[in-house]
């Protein structure tokens, strides 16, 4: 789905990820569940990129949905692999912590982790340059990393300041309306977060769960952020 010239939204096996394109790059931002690397290549190269343009693979967080497959995409395709220094341990094997849980999200977070009992990527995978915050990536003109915990201690969202472009990762979330993300670690620290990312002047909204807003994205974020 194309999102923007410069920008498709990928959806593999009901999840999603973005294709971010440059003049001379592509960037992934997030990398699929495990066993989906093989399809998110074919989807590349279906929008007639070569896989070896892409030359990051920016992880929002990392839970299994998001970094499942990066360590293939990143062998594949010979990208480095980008995360925040408090997920690094996770994604590199070290047992998560548990989400803490509000009553009503525990029937679904049962069902979810009954189909993928883990919520950290299944085996070691690679990062290659661990980000605190306030970093400027070399994609969009200038991506600018924003340290989010809460989601999990090391969640980011990567804001394209020229493009006024966001992505949220799964500090918010658009199922049926724009809310909090769900099966936060600290759901205090993700309203903080949340609150912070709704008062960028953005157009462009890509969330980890949930439809693109296209156009007028900073107003329903800050329209949502003022009812937590």
């Amino acid at each position: 789905m194309e999102l923007s010239p410069n920008l498709h939204r990928l959806r593999v096996e009901g999840f999603q990820l973005y294709l971010w394109h440059d003049a001379d790059r592509l960037t992934l931002i997030d990398a699929g569940p495990p066993g989906s690397a093989a399809a998110i290549a074919e989807a590349i190269r279906g929008l007639g990129f070569s896989l070896d343009k892409v030359t990051s693979i920016v992880l929002t967080h990392f839970h299994i949905d998001h970094a499942g497959s990066a360590a293939e995409l990143r062998e594949l395709s010979g990208a480095e692999v980008l995360a925040h220094a408090g997920d690094v341990p996770f994604l590199q094997g070290k047992a998560p912590p548990r989400p803490v849980l509000e009553d009503w999200e525990r029937p679904l977070f049962e069902q979810v982790t009954a189909e993928s009992p883990d919520i950290a990527p299944p085996w070691p995978t690679p990062v290659d340059r661990a980000l605190t915050g306030g970093e400027v990536l070399d994609f969009g003109d200038g991506a600018r990393v924003l340290s989010v915990p809460g989601h999990t201690d090391g969640s980011i969202a990567v804001h394209l300041p020229k493009h006024r472009a966001l992505f949220t990762g799964d500090t918010i979330a658009n199922v049926n309306r724009v809310m909090l993300g769900t099966f936060n670690l600290d759901k205090g620290k993700t309203i903080e977060s949340m609150r912070s990312l709704a008062e960028l002047e953005v157009d462009l909204a890509c969330f980890g769960h949930g439809d693109p807003i296209v156009s007028g994205a900073g107003e329903r974020l800050r329209e949502a952020a003022a009812t937590l």
